[in-house]
């Protein structure tokens, strides 16, 4: 009768015991990396013919009418805005000196575009006040620009965009700022200056996880690429960025694979109304699809900008 309360005790004892020294939970694991969908466009011009017909058709989004879903659809959509906006004189119809009506900014709206390369060689069509109208009117309604900014400063510091997480950063450079027009160089436009740019993403990955250099460069309607372009798009990948996005040729250039980066040398146009070439009538839009900062594919669609109005181009028979 002695024995057995004793022998009744001693599971209990172990048991408090396994219970004193048990393995404390597990953390849970981590998230699984977003999949995420970027879309770059080229050239942007929203003047001329573009913007003529567009108030024919009294619809200033007409544009990108065609295209939108594609954009929007996008958790970032890019393009190279190519024609400053200003509220100052009438409608531009012709010639190489470009304005965009503030109206036309409804395309870029319908389209659900994020952020816009502004530094190209129209950067200063409208001068010093077209500049900075072009940067408060794409601030007020929520579109960030690079490579030109309010200040020399402000320049450098490109723009994050932060979808799920990931932290994207932009930076944009242009081989020209003058269009032929001005002697002097405005320091807040960003030029191809690969040491500058160099400290421009270094400075900038502290703030971003993946970082998108716009190329404005190249030789117009060449279809390969020049030795500035290859130099400084290689030069942005050694540097720390993923994704090197170039225009200005005005026609579609080759897409490159360089260490853990992807280059498009040249989207060619998106919206323009360049009809006396073929070439200039084919564009791109390129999709780019990342698990978390990781590049996993890109894919593009071809773009027929015939009529001023970029639609996909029809399948092959």
């Amino acid at each position: 009768m002695v024995v057995r309360p004793a022998l009744l005790a001693f599971p209990l004892l172990l048991c408090c015991c396994a219970c004193q020294h048990a393995r404390p939970d597990r953390p849970a694991p981590p998230p699984p990396a977003p999949l995420l969908r970027l879309v770059f466009g080229g050239d942007v011009m929203l003047s001329r013919h573009v913007a003529r017909l567009a108030r024919l058709h009294k619809d200033p989004a007409r544009p990108f009418r065609e295209i939108a879903p594609l954009l929007a659809a996008a958790d970032i959509a890019f393009c190279n805005l190519e024609s400053p906006f200003s509220d100052r004189g009438g409608p531009v119809e012709q010639g190489m000196i470009f304005k965009a009506e503030p109206e036309m900014i409804e395309g870029l709206l319908l389209a659900g575009v994020d952020v816009v390369s502004t530094a190209n060689n129209h950067a200063r069509d409208r001068g010093v006040r077209g500049l900075e109208y072009t940067l408060g009117l794409l601030s007020r309604h929520g579109i960030a620009a690079v490579g030109t900014g309010l200040s020399a400063e402000a320049v450098r510091q490109g723009a994050v965009l932060e979808r799920r997480g990931v932290r994207f950063g932009f930076l944009a450079y242009t081989y020209d700022q003058s269009n032929g027009n001005h002697p002097k160089h405005d320091p807040r436009i960003a030029m191809l200056d690969i040491p500058q740019m160099r400290r421009d993403i270094a400075g900038l990955a502290a703030r971003a996880d993946v970082i998108v250099v716009s190329m404005h460069a190249g030789r117009e309607y060449d279809p390969e690429p020049d030795a500035s372009q290859v130099a400084f798009a290689r030069a942005a990948i050694d540097a720390g960025a993923r994704l090197v996005i170039g225009h200005h040729p005005h026609v579609v250039q080759p897409v490159e694979s360089y260490r853990d980066g992807l280059i498009f040398y040249s989207l060619g146009n998106l919206v323009f109304d360049q009809f006396h070439r073929d070439d200039t009538q084919r564009g791109l839009l390129a999709a780019v699809t990342l698990l978390g900062a990781r590049i996993e594919a890109y894919s593009s669609w071809p773009i027929d900008l015939r009529q001023a109005q970029p639609r996909l181009f029809p399948p092959s028979p």
